[in-house]
């Protein structure tokens, strides 16, 4: 058996603050990030194509050598995750994982809520799949969910508009219509790896006594739970610290915006998929 790192997987660059929480709170093993920016973004895409394009992506980790995968995307663990686990892998490689952000977001976004009663800023894609509405039921059926769609704001975001009056606009209009849904909301999940960007803007468009989640630090404590609760595949992960990163688009373009996402300079290599 060959160690090999744990790969990291979007469709473009919100995983990274994924990543930025992995590698913080599990430095010592070595990860591979992928961003397929050339054909995406996913979330205003059909089930069907976000799995085949996840599909061929995880197919690429496992060329890479890698036994774990963690779809760092909300849409691809929306609308490909379960097939992949259960029709995918025991035909391609029965002993590799591939892990999703939705799972353990919902074994534990219940806990955060005094009321009940949850809302959620997604993408189109992860809203219409209801893997939010279902999940959470399955831990918590007393919670109520509430979803709201924010197809602008990914867009704004990775055009380095989120500092202008437009940006700000849009985050109050979903704000504010996701509390029309549900006035007792006291806990607002960001549903997209990109949103952590415009937490301040997403904090002050909402009452100041509702408490706003990220997934980042959610997603890093269950792989660690996960690693400690599965050694025959913690002991397959290498540990050098170290972190690569590919991009399907310009790798000027993914280094440039990679940075501001992960925190800290990025390097990447372009690769074809």
């Amino acid at each position: 058996m060959k160690q090999a790192p744990i790969g990291v997987f979007d469709s473009g660059y919100g995983g990274l603050t994924i990543l930025k929480e992995l590698a913080n709170r599990l430095p010592q093993y070595d990860y591979i990030y992928l961003g397929d920016n050339a054909r995406a973004p996913y979330g205003t895409r059909s089930f069907d194509t976000v799995y085949h394009y996840t599909l061929d992506c995880v197919k690429w980790f496992f060329e890479q050598g890698c036994h774990l995968v963690i779809l760092a995307c909300n849409t691809a663990s929306a609308k490909a995750l379960r097939t992949i686990q259960q029709n995918d892998l025991p035909k391609i490689t029965p002993d590799k994982r591939v892990l999703g952000v939705i799972r353990p977001t919902t074994e534990t976004i219940g806990r955060f809520s005094e009321t009940k009663s949850v809302g959620i800023l997604a993408t189109s894609g992860t809203v219409a799949s209801q893997s939010y509405p279902i999940e959470i039921s399955k831990f918590f059926p007393d919670v109520k969910v509430y979803q709201e769609a924010c197809p602008l704001l990914v867009p704004l975001i990775e055009n380095n508009e989120a500092d202008n009056p437009g940006a700000d606009y849009f985050v109050k209009k979903y704000t504010g219509d996701l509390l029309k849904k549900g006035s007792d909301i006291d806990v607002v999940l960001l549903g997209c790896t990109h949103y952590p960007l415009i937490k301040k803007l997403i904090r002050d468009s909402l009452p100041s006594g509702i408490k706003i989640i990220s997934q980042g630090e959610i997603v890093a404590e269950s792989l660690a739970d996960y690693l400690d609760r599965h050694p025959e595949i913690e002991k397959k992960c290498s540990k050098t610290g170290t972190c690569q990163f590919f991009t399907t688009d310009s790798t000027v373009d993914f280094d440039n915006h990679g940075t501001q996402f992960f925190g800290q300079p990025v390097l990447s290599r372009h690769v074809d998929i």
